[in-house]
């Protein structure tokens, strides 16, 4: 949960035995038998990511021609994936351009490219091909896409791109014309830009200042496209919660600035490669990911998040609770996590819940922790709230382990892999302790601070060089920020609507300290999403999630046919292939397919599959 000013109304009837015991032996519960976890943790080894990992596919993939290994391509690969676009990633030139669609990152000049590639890529356009450019600074290459110069600054905040050209014609409807890219303020924050003067190209985005951000031109029998903002550097800040005054709101808004980005590029691969699929993000074809979660961190919100469990059984959804394993009493409360506490956690399992961790201590200042080592037992474990910013005694991984034991001790389902921490005081090192500790997905920030309504991938130490096996669900909607939550559910329900028109994701997180208007504003969302959303747990969805995300996807065309060519190494069922058009079906490759609207949904995936269409 989120500091609330009512907060020290709940905490003012355990201050003065906390007071009494202050200096001394904490007020602890010990459950007779319980110690552990017995097994160290073996902490995360990070492997850093290599380009080549990624150079891999057919041609009917976007290509991504890296000219410099030292820019945010781990951030960019990792949005590809997010939306679904199928690439390959090389340092070869020449092995770019026997693609269709190209994408040149992080930038063109005089010293990443040479003289014959330049060469290359104007013969690669000209010839059909479709070349897209993250940052022209030199080269040569004025005349082919269209400008005269080009000028970097740093103090552009917003982009603004037209709605009246194939690849953004969607985006009016989608609520992408305006995004802001950085800060008003602190522009020494703020990503690097470039503009073009441009002479006979095209603007599809301007910045604030009416300057050319993105320019196309046709070019012989091809096209090309300039980009002045480097998506992956956007995507790197959000991912890793390092914007500084990009957003404009917390929570609780529609601030898709990484999704249009991805979204623009998407339309280009599509419009541009023959027989294109791209992947859903959505399963079972729905619209929108919808996941309802409860932050459970006051000593009456276990016994008050039963009447929320029994209504999501009642209309046959899972959701996760983030449950406080607090067994010592501190200024926050008193002890919760007790033998009551655990038998309402049993309870809410038995109605269908997902049981996840919320952490011992629910430390605002978990931000700054020390690791810990990985060998944090209960009961020894002993963190302790001091104050309302201060605690001692506390880890990263006595947070994250000592709950996950108590939890699996009490639950039927040995297998706690969901986190949220409290405050979501969210530290650094965070994504490579929930991998060292068994975690699998975590919950903690919200869409609107990284950017973006789609899951990602947790990097570790939130840097730019190697992946944790982490996905982080952001929240969407939340219950602390002003008005009520009832009072701005029909807000909540035109969000839901933005959000399904791009696939996202939409959690929402409600504190269970009372079955209040809160149960009312749940009922509500949940009835105006259901004809359009699936609906889950952050389990059910990550479990979900991670097999999509490692499906692979190459197409071959030839003799009127298309050939779909799919690998899962994780079996998952409900994955949407986009195509343009449904087409026959004249092999399914015992897949159970069907198709609307150009989506071909599929039943089931496991293994490498193959799909046979007849291009008419």
């Amino acid at each position: 949960m989120f500091w609330r000013g009512s907060d020290n109304l709940r905490h003012a009837a355990s201050i003065l035995s906390i007071l009494l015991i202050w200096g001394c032996n904490e007020k602890i519960h010990k459950f007779e038998g319980v110690e552990g976890p017995t097994q160290a943790d073996v902490l995360f080894d990070p492997v850093k990511a290599n380009p080549a990992d990624y150079n891999r596919g057919e041609t009917s993939r976007l290509a991504i021609w890296l000219t410099r290994e030292e820019s945010n391509w781990l951030a960019l690969v990792s949005g590809l994936k997010s939306i679904g676009i199928p690439f390959r990633l090389t340092t070869d030139y020449q092995e770019a351009l026997r693609h269709d669609v190209v994408l040149v990152y992080p930038y063109i000049s005089g010293q990443t490219v040479s003289r014959q590639s330049i060469g290359a890529m104007q013969s690669f356009a000209r010839n059909g091909g479709t070349l897209i450019a993250t940052n022209v600074l030199g080269g040569g290459l004025q005349d082919v896409f269209g400008f005269k110069s080009v000028t970097e600054a740093k103090d552009q905040a917003y982009l603004s791109f037209s709605a009246d050209y194939d690849e953004t014609a969607d985006f009016r409807d989608k609520g992408l014309t305006a995004l802001k890219i950085g800060s008003e303020t602190d522009t020494a924050a703020n990503p690097g830009t470039n503009h073009y003067d441009v002479s006979t190209a095209s603007i599809l985005a301007r910045y604030e200042n009416g300057e050319a951000a993105i320019i196309k031109r046709d070019y012989g029998k091809g096209k090309v496209f300039a980009l002045g903002v480097d998506p992956g550097q956007l995507m790197a800040k959000g991912y890793n919660r390092r914007q500084e005054d990009i957003t404009d709101s917390y929570a609780n808004r529609y601030r898709p600035t990484l999704d249009a980005l991805l979204i623009f590029l998407e339309n280009i691969y599509r419009q541009n490669q023959d027989g294109a699929v791209t992947l859903g993000t959505v399963p079972d074809g729905k619209d929108l990911s919808f996941i309802l979660s409860h932050d459970v961190d006051y000593s009456k919100s276990l016994k008050n998040a039963i009447p929320y469990a029994e209504h999501q059984k009642e209309e046959g959804i899972q959701a996760t609770y983030f449950i406080q394993t607090k067994y010592i009493e501190d200024y926050n409360d008193k002890i919760f996590m007790n033998d009551d506490g655990a038998s309402y956690t049993q309870q809410l399992e038995a109605l269908g819940a997902e049981i996840a961790s919320h952490s011992v201590s629910h430390a605002v200042d978990m931000w700054d922790f020390p690791f810990g080592d990985g060998t944090e037992t209960y009961p020894d474990y002993r963190p302790f709230v001091q104050t309302k910013d201060k605690s001692r005694d506390g880890t990263i991984m006595g947070e994250l382990r000592v709950s996950k034991f108590l939890l699996e001790n009490f639950a039927q389902k040995k297998d706690v892999v969901s986190f949220r921490p409290g405050f979501l005081s969210n530290p650094q090192d965070m994504p490579q302790a929930l991998a060292s500790s068994g975690y699998k997905y975590s919950s903690s920030s919200t869409a609107n601070i990284s950017l973006t309504h789609l899951p990602f991938q947790l990097t570790y130490g939130r840097g730019f060089e190697a992946l944790t096996p982490i996905y982080e669900f952001p929240i969407t909607v939340e219950d602390e920020l002003p008005p009520k939550m009832i009072d701005r559910l029909d807000d909540a329900k035109e969000l839901a609507r933005k959000i399904a028109k791009i696939g996202g994701l939409y959690v929402v997180l409600t504190h269970t300290d009372a079955a209040d208007s809160r149960l009312d504003f749940q009922k509500g969302i949940v009835e105006e999403v259901r004809p359009y959303a699936w609906m889950g747990s952050i389990r059910q969805f990550g479990d979900w999630w991670t097999a999509r995300d490692q499906v692979s996807v190459d197409v071959k065309s030839r003799d009127n046919q298309i050939e779909i060519i799919l690998n899962a190494p994780l079996a998952l069922s409900g994955l949407t292939l986009e195509m343009d058009q449904c087409f026959e079906v004249v092999d399914a490759g015992g897949l159970d397919v069907s198709c609307e609207d150009g989506n071909y949904l599929l039943s089931a995936l496991s293994g490498e599959q193959r799909l046979v269409l007849r291009a008419e």
